[in-house]
């Protein structure tokens, strides 16, 4: 019980000191990121991506705008090196969606980082803290011909 009081009072005091969590925004290249040997050997190259304004095929049928916010443990990592890892992860997810609602793309990819929209061709947003980095990206799955 003694232990109890005293971590209570240390959380109280910690959480009253105004203490703030890093939050550092940064915008990094879609093409820097994309040419890592981990974006070659995970994403599914039959799943096409388009980001941001980068010119797209008119699909045959569209099949719904869909949002990922995906996060990684940024410990002993560069922001750049989390950020690119997560961006990762954010499209994947996004292809797996795409899989699932039976498109072979997604086109207008954008940053929705807590809903605030940044649309790019060439840089993505990317949050990223003392021990957790995060992207949040919203794109429409489409069925683009054969």
């Amino acid at each position: 019980m003694r232990y109890y009081l005293v971590f209570t009072i240390a959380v109280f005091a910690l959480s009253s000191t105004g203490v703030q969590a890093r939050d550092t925004k940064h915008y990094f290249s879609i093409k820097e990121a994309m040419n890592s040997p981990d974006y070659h050997a995970k994403l599914d190259s039959d799943v096409l991506l388009f980001c941001g304004t980068s010119p797209q095929p008119n699909p045959d049928k569209r099949l719904g705008e869909y949002v990922t916010n995906k996060k990684t443990h940024a410990f002993g990592k560069s922001d750049k090196e989390a950020c690119e890892w997560v961006l990762l992860s954010a499209l994947l997810s996004l292809q797996k969606r795409a899989i699932a609602e039976g498109g072979n793309a997604v086109v207008n990819i954008r940053s929705y980082y807590k809903k605030n929209k940044y649309s790019s061709a060439t840089q993505y947003e990317c949050h990223a803290g003392a021990f957790v980095a995060g992207v949040a990206l919203k794109g429409e799955v489409v069925r683009l011909p054969k």
